[in-house]
């Protein structure tokens, strides 16, 4: 493992964390990442946060270094699994969750609402929209959620849910993130 990632910010600030190399692994570049928890400043604090496609974990990490009271952080690839352990383990990060698991299955099984999710799918698997679709379908997102999530340029987003707003979005190298706000009232 000769891959690093650094904490930006919170508790964790100038931390380093290994993650190994792996099929369509590209962690959030740290400009990304300031930008995004820049945005998220105000809701951040004792949130309870969901990365899917977690790969580096370098979103759920740095949403617990700043404060976040619960991150659940889920990924299928076992080596990746085994490093966000490791890195866990390191920054004694109990407020962090690692599920092993296929992210659409995970979806499809029981529901706790968060506060915030995080979805960055491998690139041209098409896992975008199905994965925001079961979350807004299956209950994994409280009424004023905040979806952050990152596709390569050109990627049509027809199909998100209608009661998504958008409310940021930028664009770095082949990235193109967005930021939405959930809006409609638990039923």
């Amino acid at each position: 493992m000769r891959n690093e990632l650094r904490i930006i910010g919170g508790t964790w600030r100038s931390r380093k964390l290994k993650f190994p190399d792996a099929v369509g692994l590209r962690p959030t570049p740290d400009r990304v990442r300031e930008t995004l928890f820049n945005w998220l400043r105000l809701d951040i604090e004792d949130a309870r946060v969901l990365n899917l496609y977690a790969g580096s974990g370098a979103l759920g990490f740095e949403a617990a270094s700043r404060g976040a009271g619960q991150v659940v952080q889920v990924e299928m690839n076992p080596a990746v699994c085994a490093a966000l352990e490791q890195n866990r383990a390191l920054l004694q990060a109990d407020q962090i969750g690692i599920v092993r698991a296929d992210v659409i299955r995970y979806l499809e099984g029981s529901a706790e609402p968060y506060d915030l999710a995080f979805v960055d799918p491998p690139f041209r698997q098409g896992l975008l929209v199905p994965s925001c679709v079961l979350l807004e379908q299956r209950g994994w997102l409280k009424p004023q959620a905040k979806i952050y999530f990152e596709i390569e340029h050109g990627v049509s987003l027809d199909g998100l849910p209608p009661a998504w707003r958008l409310l940021r979005n930028g664009k770095a190298g082949e990235v193109t993130f967005f930021l939405y706000e959930r809006h409609r009232s638990e039923a």
